[in-house]
């Protein structure tokens, strides 16, 4: 019997007994059914967070007075004991750092901003005039803040695509007056449509002078650094002297922690890496279970095909069939039968994670290597289960086989 015609009998197997092969694929299914929609989302999200969300590209670390991403509810406390960061350290850093091309800072406040009758409440930003050119944000009309505009705290703001598709609809919005926090600003640039991060606008935002934001909501906020250092070989270099500098303004001791954050987009990607890491592992333990159950099961079933077929199995060995052609036919069987739930688990696993980004704001992103992994991962599992059975059915001695009713 050659390979063809011993995958046939599997599939005929299968669709004779369709009740028993479905109740014995439900273990593989599950299980890789699993792997694939957690593998799809995972990847979608990575590919989601590198683009979107700590994109501050590779020559570009902040400084912050909390760490933007807590791992325990003890880094919580500590944090919180921090003094905050002012305008004066963003100057010290910038006079400090031979290694930063250009040094700002920004502050966030929330403030219902109006035009006429309509209004949103809206994210405000004060920026220095760094920030933007910092970033890389861009523009669909008009300009950026200026350092004419911090150092004399003008009244003027930059808004997202969100401001003016609602208090805007029919006009264009360069040069007109909103209110924010009922003070007038000149709007004189729009920026760029962004989207959204899992169904959270990044449009809805205004952006003003530094300088004005501390003078409505107080220069006592915290605010945070933003540095770009000359090239993306001399980050660790610019990181250093601004660490430097920020310890030997507050004093610390040379063994104590830093008392502020120093991030860039490695160590974002990084933690969330090792989260992603850590959900990714526990899903492919709780889906080995289910892989392994589903092994079982096809053992038996492969053990019941023997004893079913043990009349069979000798009339091809008084044929001429040797124990290796017995061995190979049962374990092609077993394999195609595990090959059909990995089948229809990827199938199954790509609908879901296909559904869901399409009717939530999830990220999902189907990879051909999971794919892959999916047919060898079942396909081995029918292979390694159906060892026992294959040699059982290959050890049967032809005489007493041919007696069996």
């Amino acid at each position: 019997m050659n390979f063809s015609e011993a995958v046939l009998i599997a599939l005929m197997s299968l669709r004779a007994n369709r009740m028993r092969s479905m109740l014995t694929l439900v273990g593989i299914v599950i299980g890789v059914m699993t792997v694939i929609t957690v593998v799809s989302f995972i990847s979608g999200l990575n590919d989601y967070v590198a683009q979107k969300i700590f994109n501050l590209g590779p020559d570009v670390f902040t400084v912050t007075r909390v760490s933007q991403v807590i791992t325990s509810f003890d880094d919580f406390i500590e944090s919180q004991k921090r003094k905050n960061l002012y305008l004066d350290d963003m100057e010290a850093i910038r006079q400090t750092c031979t290694e930063c091309k250009a040094v700002g800072a920004s502050v966030g406040a929330r403030s219902r901003v109006k035009f006429g009758r309509n209004y949103m409440d809206s994210g405000i930003q004060g920026y220095t005039h760094e920030v933007p050119n910092i970033l890389g944000n861009e523009l669909a009309a008009g300009r950026y803040i200026t350092q004419y505009d911090v150092d004399h705290a003008r009244n003027v703001c930059v808004v997202g695509a969100d401001l003016v598709d609602n208090l805007f609809p029919y006009v264009d919005p360069i040069g007109k007056s909103i209110m924010i926090n009922e003070r007038p600003f000149e709007i004189v640039g729009i920026g760029i449509r962004q989207g959204s991060i899992l169904g959270q606008s990044r449009d809805n935002w205004a952006m003003i002078p530094i300088s004005i934001h501390q003078k409505i909501w107080s220069a006592r906020r915290s605010v945070q650094i933003y540095a770009k250092a000359h090239d993306e070989k001399k980050l660790a270099a610019a990181e250093d002297q601004a660490r430097q500098t920020l310890r030997a303004r507050r004093h610390l001791a040379y063994n104590a922690k830093d008392d502020f954050s120093i991030n860039a987009n490695d160590n974002f990607l990084q933690i969330w890496a090792n989260i992603s890491q850590a959900f990714f592992a526990v899903t492919i333990g709780i889906a080995s279970i289910s892989l392994i159950v589903g092994g079982i099961v096809v053992m038996n079933i492969m053990l019941v095909s023997v004893t079913e077929r043990t009349r069979e199995i000798g009339i091809r060995k008084a044929a001429g069939a040797r124990r290796h052609d017995i061995l190979i036919q049962f374990l092609v069987e077993s394999a195609t039968l595990s090959l059909v739930g990995g089948i229809i688990g990827i199938v199954l696993g790509s609908s879901i994670a296909i559904a869901v980004s399409w009717l939530t704001p999830l990220p999902a992103s189907i990879k051909w290597w999971a794919v892959t992994l999916g047919l060898v991962v079942s396909t081995g599992v029918g292979l390694f289960f159906g060892i026992y059975p294959a040699t059982k059915a290959a050890n049967l001695d032809p005489i007493v086989a041919l007696r069996h009713e």
